[in-house]
């Protein structure tokens, strides 16, 4: 048998039919008629020298042959898709698609967007809030903005500014608790996405790092770091907000951070894309606009005593 690959058309109407186990369904899906999709596929069977399907009265199933071949059929034209797409979206200086967690996204870029669409109104934005791990190729995305500590092999990563966390609260709790001291007494709000830092930033390592002697053991937990500044924001409580994710709130007012003590970590978002993409106009006019924007907050940053993890760590 020659190791010349048969037509790709043959091997098409293969991976439909194999998806589908079913003619008719396959030939739908390639808008050809059911007869001249079983013509394809036994132009394939015959250049393979054996049978692929075995015909039903009123189905089809997959011979040995063709179990061995639909595997590989189907991942190899998944693979020629994405390719396809990445290929076609470099010729795009248009559209951006970003991924950003739904925090980020939530307490980040939307309530900035509005700033980027005015400097930039050539380019169409589109976002993808999740924690999930993208495939840039397979998820057509552009962009995204992760949190943690990388590495990000393969990908042109740009460590964005450095995370720290400090007590947050609404100026009528800072009248309440006005010492270091007094956040014993108060209602501590815990943001359990960042339970995988190493070691710990939590509101045991920031009282130890002010000298206090308190372990927190009661108080409301979220699992979403925007919820737990939401929670903030409604008076619940204090939170140990995460810079990237307060910052907002702390210029316009609406939370304060009384003690000036910071717990920084190594963890950092990051900007992501495929290498060579970041030079592509769109990804340059986001990645300019988001370091810009970072820098109009830098004076909240530059007025935090921020701890070096050594400095708080067990």
């Amino acid at each position: 048998m020659p190791d010349r690959l048969p037509p790709l058309t043959a091997l098409r109407a293969f991976d439909a039919a194999a998806r589908h186990m079913s003619f008719a369904k396959a030939a739908e899906e390639l808008h050809v008629t059911p007869a001249a999709l079983s013509f394809q596929i036994k132009s394939l069977e015959t250049h393979l020298g054996a049978p692929l399907f075995r015909r039903l009265n009123r189905a089809v199933e997959l011979t040995e042959a063709g179990r061995a071949l639909a595997p590989g059929a189907q991942d190899g034209f998944q693979t020629l898709a994405a390719a396809w797409r990445a290929a076609a979206r470099l010729q795009d200086n248009v559209t951006l698609t970003v991924t950003a967690g739904p925090a980020f996204t939530a307490k980040w870029l939307a309530p900035r967007l509005y700033e980027f669409a005015q400097s930039h109104p050539e380019v169409e934005l589109r976002f993808s809030a999740s924690l999930k791990m993208m495939d840039f190729a397979r998820d057509a995305i552009d962009v995204a903005i992760r949190f943690g500590y990388g590495p990000d092999p393969g990908l042109y990563a740009l460590p964005l500014a450095g995370e720290w966390m400090c007590p947050v609260m609404t100026p009528a709790l800072a009248a309440q608790y006005p010492t270091p001291e007094s956040l014993t007494r108060a209602s501590l709000i815990s943001d359990e996405s960042v339970d995988f830092l190493d070691p710990p930033c939590d509101w045991a390592a920031w009282f130890r790092a002010m000298g206090i002697d308190h372990v927190p053991n009661h108080g409301p937990r979220f699992s979403q770091a925007d919820h737990a500044v939401d929670a903030a924001l409604a008076g619940v409580g204090v939170a140990l907000g995460r810079r990237a994710l307060v910052l907002k709130d702390l210029a316009d007012g609406r939370l304060v951070a009384p003690f000036k003590i910071a717990l920084g970590t190594q963890a950092r978002f990051r900007f992501l894309c495929p290498l060579g993409s970041e030079n592509r106009p769109q990804v340059v006019a986001f990645r300019d606009w988001v370091l810009a924007e970072i820098e109009k907050t830098a004076h909240i940053t530059a007025a935090m005593r921020i701890l070096s993890v050594s400095e708080y760590a067990q």
